[in-house]
């Protein structure tokens, strides 16, 4: 309901501050449905908030994650006077990676972005040391096995670079844990820089480093291929 996070919302109600219909339920599994339940936090009834769907130009460094046990920073701070109700990450980029980053209230319309089955293309640019030459390129494209698992890439190609390096583009279909550190880590080549530009059609474009905007009515329904779900679904 864009209040908080899930884990967070799970420590409230076991520590019994929710109530559904009246009484206090103090099981996060318990099913309820906003449209029909009585839902209370500390004696104030919740009311769905605004559905919003933002797009973030992550900068490298920060943690995709609400708090940071280490006392990283994290993307959150780069919202904290926004005036947004609660947004979880659509998807991840680890700390030393950097751009188009997704953020919502709608779990549903995330959902359909990050599900595997959804097929949303995710677009990389990769700076890598040294040269990738043509053999790299077969290997990446044919996919790579690491750590038992296979990992495979839509389309791998170079598109610059020089002696010392190589900037390449990598789609993902369905993105792995560190799926394109780790497809580069078994052919010995050390990324210098891993960007995000685009998910779908929709592209990072001149979004400047730390700054957002919200997305579009139109731009919602491209991602999810369909009308977007309500944020208490």
């Amino acid at each position: 309901m864009g209040v908080c996070s899930r884990s967070e919302a799970s420590r409230r109600i076991i520590a019994g501050r929710v109530r559904v219909n009246g009484n206090v339920v103090r099981d996060p599994e318990l099913p309820a449905d906003p449209a029909v339940d009585r839902i209370e936090l500390d004696g104030v009834v919740l009311r769905a908030a605004e559905r919003v769907c933002i797009m973030l130009n992550k900068p490298r460094g920060l943690v995709v994650s609400a708090s940071d046990e280490q006392g990283r920073g994290t993307v959150y701070a780069l919202l904290h006077e926004a005036g947004l109700p609660w947004l979880a990450p659509v998807g991840r980029l680890d700390r030393a990676s950097e751009g188009l980053l997704l953020m919502s209230n709608d779990s549903a319309w995330a959902a359909g972005i990050t599900e595997p089955d959804a097929h949303v293309l995710k677009t990389y640019r990769v700076q890598v040391r040294g040269i990738v030459d043509d053999a790299i390129l077969q290997r990446l494209r044919a996919g790579v096995l690491d750590r038992g698992e296979h990992l495979s890439a839509a389309s791998v190609q170079a598109i610059g670079g020089g002696g010392k390096n190589t900037w390449l583009e990598i789609v993902l279909v369905e993105g792995r844990n560190r799926q394109i550190r780790r497809m580069l880590s078994t052919c010995d080549r050390e990324i210098l820089r891993l960007m995000r530009v685009a998910i779908g059609p929709l592209q990072l474009g001149d979004l400047a480093k730390g700054a957002w905007r919200r997305l579009s009515d139109v731009e919602i329904r491209q991602l999810s291929g369909k009308r977007p779900c309500a944020a208490t679904r």
